[in-house]
């Protein structure tokens, strides 16, 4: 039996952090609280019409100390005392740069309204030159290729392309940055005291997808290629690191000042953190021959791989395997798409466009941009099977099969008889067929899934887009119980370094919710969906270099 107590799962996510506080020995909620990033929410630091997303620190400490102190609010003083461990996850990659004592430039005066001092969130796409120089190099010098273990593509959205590109853009910050550190990484060592840039205690979940990190050369690639892609780069690996750790390692204690902030004791264990799909993925109970897709407003899909299985097999154009990323001990594949819920709310927003704040607030329950969603996604599901109009997925670029963020998403076949419904059935359709050409990523590499788990925000919101999802992988799609997967991953691992449990997979059997409801392809429909793939995909091939600017 586990021994009693109760862990905390901090889910950083794009707008907000949740934390959630479970007893680790069933899995159930005692307390959680959802606090919106104040500067975020309000627009600031970021520019969408260049791809621009920035984050200040403050948001996240802010929020941090809201959210876990209304989160144990319920609680009593003797339950408070029975928290053994927290757990954190971020998005990512979501880098920021750091001065010698580990302090984000942003906290600094001089920086505090500069946005390239702040976290460059892991949807800003500035850095698609310098993501383009890096796969220049990678595939042309005479060494290693050090994305061979990224899926042979490096995006945009990654490590190096981000800092590559403020220092480009930036020569004051890049003087005074004297270090680099992902968001995930930096919360576990703000709270237990280790910002020191040599100190703190670095992801391998990050590292490893993220930063081209690696035990076959010996950490992060060489001072030798990165000054090839660019001489502000050749220096700053001796300032960064050489180890990793994953998520069932303690980062160190809760300080005192954080522990007097969220009313908890001394030296609480903290694990070290890692990113929110991945946590996502364990607290929706992945295992071998799973494939778990988070589905929010983009896409990240999980799986993970015996060591003996996977051998010396390298999976192309996902993003990234790495030993210990989600489960330790296992190799994590992760893929995923640019936009998926995206994609629908674009398509909404572009119908509302002359549509006044005023005009919206007509009396009646919900909101009218919800229940002009809701109507499109009734109108969708009756209509006809047909293969026009038919969508590409890629208006924030593409994450997998190959990363390239240039590209661009497409409507073809319409007609004077297209009707709004049946566009949003066809992106509906999209966003299917871009996780089926996952999938067949993965198939064509000898890794077959005998499960889909689907977690996050849309699973539980919208049948429509479930059921469509099925049909367009021809495979059952199970939704997870859980509603906060990622704040339970998180709490998993807590009870992990906490010594409750001695694995995270002992773990997901304790702490885990199990199945809400599974959606089974339908027979009627599978040559139709057949044939839509096929067109996809050639549609896909025929559009990609005409969009690709």
């Amino acid at each position: 039996m586990p021994k009693e107590g109760y862990v905390i799962g901090a889910d950083f996510g794009t707008d907000s952090v949740r934390t959630v506080v479970f007893d680790a020995a069933t899995g159930e909620e005692k307390g959680s609280h959802v606090a919106y990033y104040p500067r975020w929410k309000e627009g600031r630091y970021c520019d969408p019409s260049k791809n621009m997303f920035r984050q200040h620190p403050l948001d996240y400490i802010e929020s941090l100390e809201e959210s876990v102190r209304r989160a144990l609010s319920g609680l009593t003083s003797e339950e408070r005392e029975k928290v053994a461990g927290i757990g954190i996850d971020t998005t990512g990659s979501t880098p920021a740069p750091v001065d010698k004592d580990g302090t984000v430039l942003a906290l600094k005066d001089e920086f505090r309204d500069n946005p390239n001092a702040m976290f460059v969130l892991w949807k800003d796409h500035t850095a698609v030159e310098e993501a383009e120089r890096i796969n220049e190099v990678a595939g042309s010098w005479e060494g290693t290729d050090f994305t061979k273990y990224e899926g042979g593509v490096y995006s945009s959205e990654w490590f190096w392309s981000k800092i590559l590109h403020i220092l480009r853009e930036d020569s004051k910050v890049g003087k005074s940055a004297y270090s680099w550190v992902e968001h995930t990484d930096w919360v576990p060592a703000l709270l237990t005291g280790t910002l020191g840039p040599h100190t703190m205690k670095r992801s391998r979940c990050a590292a490893g997808h993220k930063a081209m990190w690696h035990e076959e050369w010996g950490g992060l690639p060489p001072s030798e290629f990165l000054g090839r892609i660019d001489p502000l780069l050749k220096n700053l690996p001796e300032r960064l690191y050489r180890d990793t750790f994953t998520a069932d390692v303690k980062a160190g204690g809760l300080t005192a000042q954080w522990a007097d902030r969220f009313g908890l004791q001394e030296n609480t264990p903290v694990a070290v953190g890692a990113f929110d799909a991945h946590m996502g993925a364990v607290g929706a109970q992945i295992g071998e021959h799973t494939f778990v897709m988070i589905l929010g407003t983009s896409a990240c899909d999980m799986a993970v791989c015996s060591r003996e299985v996977l051998g010396e097999k390298l999976v192309s154009g996902i993003c990234g395997q790495v030993d210990g990323s989600i489960i330790p001990g296992m190799v994590g594949l992760e893929a995923g798409q640019s936009s998926f819920g995206d994609v629908y709310a674009w398509f909404r927003d572009m119908l509302l466009w002359m549509v006044e704040d005023g005009d919206m607030k007509d009396g009646r329950e919900g909101g009218f941009s919800e229940r002009v969603l809701a109507r499109l996604t009734a109108e969708a599901q009756n209509a006809d099977d047909e293969t026009f109009p038919l969508a590409l997925d890629w208006l924030n670029g593409r994450r997998t099969p190959y990363a390239d963020q240039k590209l661009k998403g497409a409507l073809i076949g319409l007609t004077l008889g297209t009707t709004a419904p049946k566009i949003f059935k066809a992106l509906v359709e999209s966003t299917g067929m871009g996780a089926r050409a996952i999938v067949e990523r993965f198939k064509e590499e000898g890794i077959e899934f005998k499960d889909v788990i689907a977690s996050g925000g849309i699973p539980k919101k919208s049948p429509y887009v479930m059921q469509a999802l099925s049909d367009c992988l021809g495979m059952p799609v199970k939704v997870s119980e859980s509603e906060q997967a990622g704040a339970l991953g998180a709490a998993m691992f807590a009870a992990c370094i906490a010594r409750i449990y001695r694995s995270v997979q002992e773990a997901q059997r304790c702490m885990g919710s199990g199945v809400l409801h599974t959606y089974r392809p339908s027979k009627k429909k599978a040559a139709y969906y057949t044939a839509l793939y096929e067109r996809y995909k050639r549609t896909g091939a025929l559009l990609e270099e005409e969009f690709r600017v």
